[in-house]
């Protein structure tokens, strides 16, 4: 080992390690003794002049103390090389990946000149419009860039305020998604709640021609934007935390949707999020299960929601506080109409992701993130005793079991997880078969090479819920269009005249909101809720 003694003897305690694993001592550890010898030759190179071109090597250091010849050890470089630094460029970008092309300096010029075009060069929320798409923004985003710019308090933005917000917002968030979140939420939040949405859903009830019809029913403003809401978080918010992100904006379709707004003058040709006909069959059913219309519904109330299809059991878990946000359904027994809408919605689309996590939730009693086989057979007992009462022979659970599980086809024996029944793509039947007793007879009955054809369809076809939405709208429609010609003296006509189609209520609403006016008095605003 070519050490110099010199440099030896500055450390006795490695000379004496050396000295030691010379005479074969076997209480030497050679990890130790490595990294002892590693330290101290980094400090001899970093103490080590620079030698001239030249100079001779220094002989090979020799132990006196031995009589015999040393073997010739290996060797071992004088020279540590450093560890390379690799320069990783920066991927993960929370705000949006910054345009190094943009000229935000350019943008800032049109928005001023924009302002000066604008008496007093000061705008309210119907001028802002115009400012949003100089900005590049759609159309709507006008009542968020309104309050950010300060509106609210003065009920006008001046060029300079709203300058300074918009060079501040560019030069921090550099996507829609993380801009939109930046306007809407509150100081300091990077996350949007459920309130933060109400004025801009307030200026889309306000202002767009779908929705004039509203104006003369300001009762129903607030109804509509908690169904708007709740279908928001319902779809976008896919961690069930109660507040969105920009990442859950990112993989949402909700500011494309957002930006149809301005296009589409038929507000219910925009299926999600927005349609009015959806809302207007979201409401009524709750309207009919609400007996003293207090906007709360009980667990009686919701168990009668067509015709008793649910069971008891599964009623008693909603309840019991597993999909439910607050503390009114697990501390008062009642349900509001936001809840609602997420049962709805879940109920009658039950391959919508969210709708296979909200009933997973409520099946998985214990909540230790798997469907055992009691649990499955907690539920079917329920179905078996209705059945039995309707004089219907139940299928044995075993052998129910068996064909759930050929059904499913979980990863692990005996357990069935939420990745199983989104991967199986049969979580309807699945469901059904556990807790909605007229849904399960259906499937029973319906030819099994159909199911196996919707399953293999990957085509654009509507969902559960937009089917359902669109059957039921059609038959209010004609409910109140019989109710109305029978009101006028002309129901003895009503056989032979067509039924008015879902677009004139849709588009005019007009005999729609006045039934709906005259059923509900008591209608709160979402701040006093």
């Amino acid at each position: 080992m070519m050490i110099k003694e010199t440099s030896l003897r500055r450390d006795p305690d490695l000379r004496g390690e050396l000295a030691f694993l010379a005479r074969g001592c076997d209480f030497v550890l050679p990890s130790r003794f490595k990294k002892r010898l590693k330290s101290f030759q980094q400090t001899q190179i970093q103490n080590k002049p620079e030698k001239k071109p030249g100079t001779p090597l220094p002989p090979p250091a020799t132990f006196a103390s031995s009589p015999r010849p040393v073997s010739p050890a290996p060797h071992v470089n004088s020279v540590v090389s450093a560890p390379l630094s690799i320069n990783i460029p920066r991927f993960y970008f929370p705000e949006g990946l910054p345009d190094t092309c943009s000229n935000h300096e350019q943008t800032l010029s049109r928005i001023e000149a924009a302002f000066m075009d604008i008496e007093d060069q000061k705008a309210d929320i119907y001028e802002m419009g115009k400012i949003a798409k100089v900005c590049g923004c759609p159309l709507y985003w006008k009542a968020p860039m309104f309050r950010a710019a300060g509106g609210e308090k003065t009920g006008f933005v001046s060029a300079q305020s709203f300058i300074a917000m918009w060079r501040r917002l560019l030069s921090n968030h550099h996507d829609d998604a993380s801009k939109f979140i930046s306007l809407l939420a509150k100081p300091s939040c990077s996350s949007l709640e459920q309130e933060d949405f109400i004025p801009l859903l307030q200026d889309v009830v306000d202002t767009h021609p779908g929705l004039t019809f509203l104006k003369d029913a300001p009762e129903f403003h607030s109804r509509y934007i908690t169904t708007v809401i709740q279908r928001i978080f319902y779809t976008v918010n896919r961690s069930w935390s109660g507040k969105i992100t920009s990442t859950e904006i990112r993989k949402s379709n909700f500011l494309q949707t957002l930006a149809l707004l301005e296009e589409e003058e038929d507000i219910n040709q925009i299926t999600d999020y927005f349609s009015y006909e959806h809302f207007y069959v979201i409401y009524c059913k709750f309207w009919e299960l609400d007996s003293d219309h207090d906007l709360y519904i009980s667990q009686a109330d919701l168990s009668r929601y067509n015709d008793q299809a649910s069971s008891n059991r599964i009623i008693e878990r909603i309840f019991s506080g597993a999909v439910t946000r607050g503390k009114t359904v697990q501390k008062e027994g009642r349900m509001s109409y936001a809840d609602f809408v997420w049962f709805l919605i879940s109920e009658e689309d039950k391959r919508n992701p969210t709708s296979i996590e909200y009933w997973f939730r409520c099946m998985d009693v214990d909540g230790d993130g798997v469907l055992s086989m009691y649990e499955l057979e907690y539920f079917y007992e329920e179905q078996c005793e209705r059945m039995e009462a309707m004089g219907i022979e139940p299928l044995p659970f075993h052998d129910l079991l068996c064909q759930m599980l050929d059904l499913v086809k979980p990863a692990s024996d005996g357990k069935i997880t939420l990745r199983d029944l989104k991967r199986c793509r049969m979580a309807h039947i699945f469901y059904d078969t556990f807790f909605n007793l007229e849904k399960y007879l259906d499937h029973e009955q319906r030819d099994p090479f159909a199911v196996q054809k919707d399953v293999e369809n990957d085509g654009p076809e509507p969902s559960d819920w937009d089917r359902f939405a669109a059957e039921e709208y059609e038959t209010l429609v004609a409910e109140e269009s019989a109710q109305a010609q029978f009101q006028e003296g002309s129901f003895e006509d009503y056989e032979t005249d067509e039924p008015a189609s879902p677009s004139e209520f849709g588009n005019k609403g007009n005999k729609i909101t006045s039934s709906l006016s005259e059923k509900c008095g008591k209608l709160q605003s979402v701040d006093e809720e």
